[in-house]
């Protein structure tokens, strides 16, 4: 186990990040689309607001939140007839009834939390960690988090209990506070990319891991979900994945092969337009919304549909100043005006609406500067010989698992295409 993982905290990673500002569950979707756009992660957690006056104890804090909100989830849920049909009603409707609750993927830790600790708890599922802001403690971090490590040896707790989600939340209960002066009332929030952002920044500390391939540590996740092109994109709402929140577009060969041209993905979503997107997803095929009407369908066979905000802009408030018009690709917020042009069945330039992907062969440390570079939750591994045969997905908690994963639990590297194919997506 590295040392940078067992000497640091989580409140070395929280210097500097703002105070959560609480999303309540009585909000409207219009107010939820304008908060995930100004989101760095491209989500917002969703709270109930609190029932008493006066400072609340962790658990109480716990309690109140409610699950994660993507714009995966908004556009799934504009896509429904009746939304279609009535979208100011649409954007009014109170967060509470498009969220999905899970109340475990946010966890309330102390500062003095051990970053391995916060690591294991990220990839059983854990996608935030609330934080209580602090003054901030005296002297090196590195001292102060072996004071605190010391201390946790001395617990009961067996080291093979100490792996459960259980056991791991009571032993950060019973981590002294006394480091640092909790501010009353007052949070940040800690996500799996801040930790990621840290992770390579430290790398030589992690040799030989970051040059290691994602197939040799086995950091591939070949349970990806997937539709065919020719199928209709609402199908990728039907469930939907919620770690990495994305559904991969595919097109199968004669030969067994599945070829990856796109996906539909809270990442892609994230500050398009969501009512221009809405429509798309209830009206196209999935090839068709990943790839451009353009190069399928005539425009003139396209009808009207109504939106009031141009590509990328969030502002849905004023019903009144939607006018009917065309439905084009670029209006969702993919494509680029004036660099877009067809060139056979395939647009040259497809934005960011295209894949991001990598090879078997690609180092932990390739990946991972991806990801962070285009604000990616994951990125499409492909096969070593082609930039399109799809082998699965790697995300956050993969790339977790395989920064803290000991040399000797390293997996051979061959791994056919056919091995591990991922969950087509049903009706």
């Amino acid at each position: 186990m590295a040392s940078v993982f067992v000497y640091h905290v989580v409140g070395d990673l929280t210097v500097g990040k703002p105070e959560l500002v609480e999303f309540h569950e009585t909000e409207t979707v219009e107010s939820a689309i304008r908060a995930i756009g100004e989101s760095p992660e491209g989500s917002i957690p969703i709270w109930k607001k609190k029932s008493h006056v006066g400072i609340e104890n962790s658990d109480m804090r716990q309690q109140r939140f409610i699950g994660i909100l993507s714009s995966f989830d908004i556009v799934a849920f504009l896509a429904k007839n009746q939304c279609l049909e009535d979208q100011d009603k649409a954007l009014k409707t109170p967060v509470s009834e498009v969220v999905v609750p899970n109340n475990s993927l946010l966890r309330l830790v102390d500062p003095a939390t051990r970053l391995i600790d916060a690591l294991d708890m990220m990839k059983q599922g854990v996608k935030r960690l609330l934080v209580p802001k602090s003054v901030a403690w005296k002297g090196m971090s590195k001292r102060f988090s072996v004071i605190y490590y010391g201390k946790w040896l001395k617990n009961n707790e067996t080291p093979s209990s100490s792996s459960s989600n259980n056991n791991l939340s009571a032993n950060f209960n019973r981590i002294p506070s006394s480091s640092c002066a909790p501010i009353p009332d007052k949070y940040c929030s800690l996500s799996r990319e801040d930790v990621l952002r840290f992770i390579i920044g430290c790398l030589g500390a992690l040799a030989p891991l970051p040059l290691t391939s994602i197939a040799a540590l086995g950091a591939i996740n070949s349970n990806y979900n997937y539709i065919e092109s020719s199928t209709p994109a609402i199908e990728a709402t039907q469930k939907l994945p919620q770690d990495p929140s994305a559904v991969a577009v595919i097109e199968s060969t004669p030969d067994g092969e599945c070829k990856i041209i796109g996906e539909i993905s809270a990442c892609k979503l994230w500050k398009c337009d969501y009512l221009g997107a809405a429509w798309a997803l209830a009206n196209l095929s999935a090839g068709q919304f990943v790839m451009g009407v353009e190069d399928n369908v005539s425009s003139r066979s396209l009808p009207e549909f109504c939106v009031n905000s141009t590509a990328g802009d969030n502002n849905l408030a004023n019903g009144s100043s939607r006018k009917p018009r065309k439905f084009s690709s670029r209006s969702i917020g993919f494509f680029s005006d004036s660099s877009s042009h067809s060139f056979g069945s395939r647009s040259m330039y497809r934005g960011r609406s295209a894949p991001l992907t990598c090879k078997i062969t690609s180092s932990l440390a390739a990946v991972m500067a991806q990801m962070l570079s285009h604000r990616a939750t994951h990125v499409w591994v492909t096969e070593d010989e082609s930039d399109e045969v799809l082998v699965g997905v790697v995300g956050y908690a993969d790339i977790l698992a395989g920064v803290t994963k000991p040399p000797t639990a390293f997996i051979p590297a061959n791994r056919s295409s056919s091995e591990g194919f991922g969950n087509e997506i049903q009706c």
